[in-house]
């Protein structure tokens, strides 16, 4: 069987900057493993698959060793292969995912993600994550994955996580974060569990970050970098229970796979 694959720069203006993330449309799902397969044979942080249904798309994500719930870059990249190579006639799309409905929309070259927000509470450091980020952070707290608060954007630079330390973390994976002078904030994302050692920019990490730093800074609209080694430019905004996550993509890769199934 033949199936189409896009590969997308998410949150980047040019190619080789943001998170790169694989979009395969489907005409109906493929087995589980069989999307497992490709995503491992993909090796990127996530493979998106999604299907057409009679009001908008179902959409799925895996990483290169399990399904996830949420992730942001690569909900990013399918709406730019809707938007840009499908044709999608409409300025917003609608996906039903397993966090529920979730939209994009477009302004000319920005696409805007409509996100459930996740803030999360303070609870005490793991020592897993002292150990595996070999610093201390200010605070912590929890909800999808960890979030480890330190004073300055330098501090969360120079973190050399030790990955499998992290593995071993209850919850899906730790985000590092502080204030910075020219963004907001600044982070940075690991979850070496999910097989992702670090993930250049994490849309769904923001929907982590954005309640949090909006509340600590008392405003709504918030800028962030994650400084990652392709590091890559997001806008922030809370409205009540959403967040909405803006940047750009563009497109890398476009070709086939082939697989017998």
């Amino acid at each position: 069987m033949k199936f189409p694959i896009y590969q997308i720069d998410a949150f980047a203006t040019r190619t080789f900057q943001g998170n790169p993330a694989a979009v395969v449309p489907l005409s109906e799902w493929l087995n589980d493993d069989v999307m497992q397969s490709i995503a491992a044979e993909n090796n990127l942080s996530e493979t998106a698959f999604f299907v057409a249904r009679e009001s908008g798309y179902k959409i799925r994500w895996f990483t290169p060793n399990r399904e996830v719930k949420l992730c942001g870059h690569a909900t990013l990249a399918a709406a730019f292969v809707l938007f840009n190579e499908l044709g999608h006639p409409e300025d917003t799309v609608d996906f039903d995912s397993l966090s529920g409905k979730l939209y994009v929309s477009r302004n000319n070259e920005v696409l805007t993600l409509d996100f459930p927000s996740q803030p999360p509470i303070r609870c005490e450091t793991p020592k897993i994550i002292v150990s595996g980020l070999g610093q201390t952070p200010l605070e912590c707290l929890r909800s999808e994955d960890f979030l480890a608060v330190f004073e300055t954007e330098e501090e969360v630079a120079s973190i050399v996580p030790d990955f499998n330390c992290l593995r071993r973390l209850e919850l899906r994976g730790v985000i590092a974060t502080a204030p910075s002078l020219e963004y907001d904030f600044v982070s940075r994302f690991f979850a070496p569990k999910y097989g992702v050692s670090e993930d250049p920019v994490t849309g769904s990490a923001h929907t982590q970050l954005a309640p949090y730093w909006s509340q600590k800074m008392g405003k709504s609209k918030l800028s962030a970098r994650q400084v990652s080694a392709r590091g890559g430019n997001l806008l922030c905004k809370v409205v009540q229970d959403r967040v909405m996550i803006s940047g750009r993509a563009i497109r890398y890769l476009k070709g086939d796979i082939e697989i017998d199934i």
